[in-house]
């Protein structure tokens, strides 16, 4: 028979007379674990697949529970080592280390405690029995110990170790053999080692310690775990020193932040797995094309991106990039919801609603020339990208090569505030009025996100038809609630245009990284001094926009709609039709095909849309006086016209184009002999000026008086 201490046995019989809370009922194995929080929530995709893990509880620092089986063995073996030698042979209370810890109190020599692995989870387990600052009082003692038996009773062993490890406190706000690995070690609790389990066991018995005790026990444990061994304790000292100072467990990590943020926002910030709408190797894919293109462009002055894929019938987001990570100065910014301005992506809304309206057809001719547009802040002079000008084009060129000057003269005829109406229709909130942003609007002077924006051309995709978009899935099978915001026939015959590439030719060639092997309509635009690059494109599933630019607003130097986010997108695209067709959309009731002509050879003939009743066979330009019949005078500008210089734009592109009907003429600006023909381009200085034509005999038939206002130039160009 076992002798036991006779204060062992008092100890025993003061149990009798423990509170009764310290014997009420305990809570099973699998409660516990299923009451387990770690401090991260986890983001994943439609799939279950991981996106994002993101900590979304600051006070401790806990990982996922660990399945004992997924703990490394030596790290076991280090903890029974350290903490209860006979945890397998007691049942709750190691009466033996009772007794010993009771002498060494009495002789007051040094023992090694008498709290096994089952009283310590029965400290974590229960609130009331949780150690504070000054130790456990005499009858949180008392209850701890009953609950270790409680415990032994019903839980198995290997389930208590289970849970002591993932619910012990290391070292700080770490909690939990997960977070303990992967903080201090970079790895999972698996692949532990003898040396990384020493020093996590030590840990247990002086969370606060300081490196060299911490070194020095896990030296102690290492001479226990390998006796025939002899450990480097030197070394095993620096090793601790340099993993209690590791901190490998960023707060957040995966492919996803932007969108995990946004899905913790909506969905309440619940600690339980968030599933999202999207596809985690389309985002893997997305990042990594941004990411390449954007090295690609490294001594351009860009170094940020958004991307984001849509699903044209559901609406679900697909990919969401909101930045282009390590890569950019400003990752934390989500440029899929900041605010920028799209430059041309505007155009086809404004096209298609001059065709709903039936002001123009897809064959309609338009002036790509200069124009000089009186507002009551002065003169507004539109120029195109490449400062050329195309002549009389019809609206499917002026469209697909993005034309800047017909843009205008067709928002001319919108108007700038019925223009604004459309696009809040389309989903773009715009921030002030169509008169606030004036003709300029027509070449996206506004500023919409890139979502907004990507899911207006998903409006056109859908013939018209404006949804909302989600990126956490649908609870219910309710329908979308989608509504009509484009006429249907003006967005099949936009998209029809955006997807020629024989109308693009004019601008970016045949060869241009817009053409796709599959059907798909897209839209490049920059705005203005090259702060913003977009490409924005359907196919007849998925709907892709991207940005490039700088989150500082900084412009980028030599970048185009091309050369900047069309590859991506053109990649993306490529990506999502790998293994699946993209076939042009029908043409809805409404619109009729026709052949036309162009009077002057301007425009090959060909098959053309158009909303039934707008068709006609030839599109020409009316027959105009000739210039030997008509008398000179000045065309443009008007007289009286204010001129307001950009002091953002080099005063070489803000030239003044001089036009005048006659023969021989020649112009005198203040006085001075300046040109001669019928057009000329002036580079213009502020103050007051005269400009008179002269004929061909030298007299005075015509003149004009202008002021040019703003940012002044070298006096070497003045000329």
């Amino acid at each position: 028979m076992t002798r036991r201490c006779p204060l062992a046995i008092a100890l025993a019989a003061a149990l009798l007379a423990a509170p009764a809370w310290a014997l009420s009922g305990i809570a099973s194995f699998d409660e516990v674990r299923r009451d387990f929080r770690p401090s991260d929530t986890v983001v994943l995709d439609r799939d279950g697949v991981l996106l994002q893990r993101v900590r979304t509880d600051a006070s401790v620092r806990r990982g996922d529970w660990i399945a004992l089986a997924d703990i490394s063995p030596a790290l076991r073996s280090a903890m029974l080592l350290s903490e209860d030698k006979r945890f397998y042979a007691h049942s709750g209370v190691d009466w033996r280390a009772v007794s010993a810890a009771a002498w060494g109190n009495l002789w007051n020599t040094r023992t090694r405690g008498a709290s096994t692995i089952t009283m310590q989870l029965a400290g974590l387990l229960d609130d009331d029995l949780r150690r504070n600052g000054g130790g456990r009082s005499l009858t949180q003692k008392l209850g701890q110990t009953v609950a270790a038996q409680q415990l032994e009773r019903h839980w198995r062993k290997d389930q208590i170790l289970e849970a002591y490890l993932n619910t012990v406190p290391f070292r700080g706000e770490i909690v939990g053999i997960d977070a303990l690995s992967r903080t201090l070690f970079g790895k999972a609790p698996h692949g532990l080692d003898g040396r990384e389990a020493a020093v996590a066991a030590a840990l247990v018995r002086a969370p606060n310690a300081k490196p060299a005790l911490v070194g020095q026990r896990a030296c102690e444990l290492m001479r226990a775990m390998e006796p025939d061994d002899k450990p480097d304790c030197s070394a095993l000292d620096m090793f601790a020193s340099a993993a209690l100072q590791r901190r490998a467990y960023d707060p957040s990590e995966g492919i996803a932040p932007h969108l995990a943020r946004r899905a913790l926002k909506d969905a309440g910030a619940t600690p339980a797995p968030i599933r999202t709408t999207l596809r985690a190797p389309l985002q893997r894919f997305a990042l990594d094309a941004l990411q390449r293109q954007l090295r690609e462009l490294r001594g351009r002055n860009v170094e940020d991106g958004a991307l984001v894929v849509l699903d044209n019938a559901s609406g679900e987001v697909l990919a969401w990039v909101g930045s282009s990570g390590a890569l950019s100065r400003a990752a934390e910014v989500d440029g899929v919801l900041a605010q920028r301005q799209p430059g041309s992506t505007l155009k086809p809304f404004l096209y298609a609603q001059a065709i709903a309206e039936r002001r123009l057809t897809a064959a309609s001719l338009l002036d790509d020339s200069s124009a000089q547009i009186s507002t009551a802040g002065g003169l507004y002079i539109p120029q195109n990208y490449d400062r050329q000008f195309k002549g009389t084009v019809s609206v499917r060129t002026a469209l697909a090569a993005s034309l800047n000057v017909p843009a205008v003269r067709t928002l001319v005829m919108v108007s700038p505030e019925a223009f604004a109406r459309q696009l809040r229709a389309a989903g773009l909130p715009l921030a002030q009025n169509g008169d606030y942003y004036g003709y300029s609007l027509a070449l996206g002077s506004a500023e919409v996100s890139l979502l907004a924006l990507t899911n207006a051309y998903r409006t056109l995709a859908n013939g018209g038809r404006f949804g909302e978009v989600r990126h956490l899935p649908r609870a219910s099978a309710a329908p979308n609630g989608d509504v009509d915001a484009i006429d249907a026939r003006a967005a099949f015959i936009v998209g029809d245009m955006l997807a020629d590439p024989n109308a693009r030719a004019r601008t970016f060639g045949l060869d241009s990284v817009l053409a796709t092997r599959f059907w798909s309509a897209v839209k490049t635009g920059t705005s203005k001094d090259m702060r913003d690059n977009w490409a924005i494109g359907w196919s007849q599933r998925y709907t892709v926009g991207v940005w490039v630019g700088n989150a500082s607003g900084a412009p980028m130097w030599d970048v185009s709609g091309t050369s900047g986010a069309a590859p991506v997108w053109a990649q993306t695209m490529g990506f999502l039709h790998r293994s699946e067709p993209s076939r042009a959309p029908a043409p809805p009731a409404g619109v009729v095909q026709a052949r036309v002509r162009f009077g002057d050879d301007l425009e090959a003939a060909r098959g053309e849309w158009f909303v039934a009743g707008t068709e006609q066979p030839l599109f020409a330009i009316a027959p105009e006086a000739s210039a030997a019949e008509a008398a000179p005078r000045i065309k443009s500008p008007a007289d009286g016209t204010i001129i307001a210089l950009d002091p953002d734009i080099p005063p070489s592109r803000q030239r003044l184009r001089l036009e005048a009907e006659g023969r021989g003429v020649q112009w005198r600006i203040d006085g001075k002999p300046f040109a001669r023909g019928a057009s000329a381009q002036w580079l213009p200085w502020p103050g007051r000026h005269v400009v008179q034509l002269l004929d061909a005999r030298g007299q005075v038939v015509d003149e004009l008086r202008l002021e040019v206002r703003g940012a002044g130039v070298l006096a070497s160009a003045k000329r």
